[in-house]
């Protein structure tokens, strides 16, 4: 796998990006932002890690002017953008692997509309990865990515030995949907309340912040449960309460899209929650009401 596409030159996909170059892979960057696009081309991209500060030279083009063949595409737009950002590479599905490691539920199906189902991986990942600026990000700290196929006729194993090798830790885990679960379970508890209040983590870090949390996380639990989905209400409450007291001065993405005036992830977090209560008859109360709230202050 040495031809690379990254839809979405966010945090993630730069981070990706310069790993993936450094290790050998011709990768090219696509994005909707002309201007960004224009500024990736010129500077490249700075990435800012524990092994220092350096710039690569990445390929940086709009979805239409990338040419088939590709080995893999890896989606790291924002989920509310994937079946958009699917069908813009649609002219690579004819040999490529599709990866998706974004937050929320409905990604890998986004991308099995366009992509043969059994060449979908679908993943999810804990890499720190901040922008600091247009063509610069920074990323300290371990992290991994747990990937599997969305389907069983997918070897996943090529696609994790890649990233591996590029000093992005990937394994194979049959279980991934519930890992995905798991990470939804975790943003629909602090990201909607984040958006709402205006707070950083440290200020959910109260009574009332953590009994709405502990209530997210007890619905998010059921709901998966009740489409056969088994999750580890331990260990969310454990990485919810390790947030809360090591991350006190982080700001979720949804309340930075919140202040910037963007669309939420929203619909791929809580209201996918939601949905899929509904569709098993389920009442999730606590995390209708956040979505709500959060949909009514975009409309706002």
């Amino acid at each position: 796998m040495n031809d690379i596409v990254i839809v979405g030159a966010g945090a993630m996909g730069c981070l990706f990006a310069v790993r993936l170059a450094e290790a050998g892979a011709r990768v090219v960057l696509v994005d909707v932002d002309e201007a960004r696009l224009a500024a990736l081309r010129r500077d490249g991209v700075t990435l800012a890690d524990d092994d220092g500060e350096r710039t690569v030279m990445i390929e940086a083009a709009l979805a239409a002017d990338v040419a088939a063949p590709v080995d893999l595409v890896l989606l790291f737009t924002k989920a509310m953008h994937s079946e958009a950002a699917a069908r813009s590479v649609a002219h690579l599905a004819g040999t490529a692997q599709a990866l998706t490691l974004q937050n929320g539920i409905g990604n890998a199906e986004a991308l099995a509309q366009v992509f043969p189902p059994d060449r979908v991986l679908m993943g999810v990942t804990d890499f720190p990865a901040d922008l600091k600026g247009p063509t610069r990000v920074s990323s300290h700290g371990a992290g991994h990515a747990r990937i599997a196929g969305f389907t069983a006729a997918v070897d996943a194993g090529p696609v994790a030995a890649l990233l591996t090798a590029a000093g992005l830790a990937a394994q194979v885990d049959p279980d991934v949907r519930a890992a995905i679960w798991e990470k939804v379970a975790f943003n629909a508890a602090l990201n909607a309340i984040a958006a709402i209040t205006g707070r950083t983590v440290g200020g959910m870090d109260a009574p009332p912040g953590r009994r709405i949390a502990a209530a997210v996380a007890g619905e998010v639990v059921a709901t998966a449960a009740a489409h056969a989905i088994v999750l580890d209400r331990a260990a969310i409450d454990r990485k919810i309460d390790f947030a809360l007291t090591h991350h006190q001065g982080h700001k979720a993405s949804m309340l930075q899209d919140m202040q910037a005036g963007r669309a939420t992830e929203i619909e791929a977090i809580n209201g996918a929650v939601v949905r899929a209560a509904q569709a098993a008859g389920l009442a999730v109360p606590v995390t209708e009401t956040l979505a709500d709230l959060v949909r009514l202050m975009e409309h706002r």
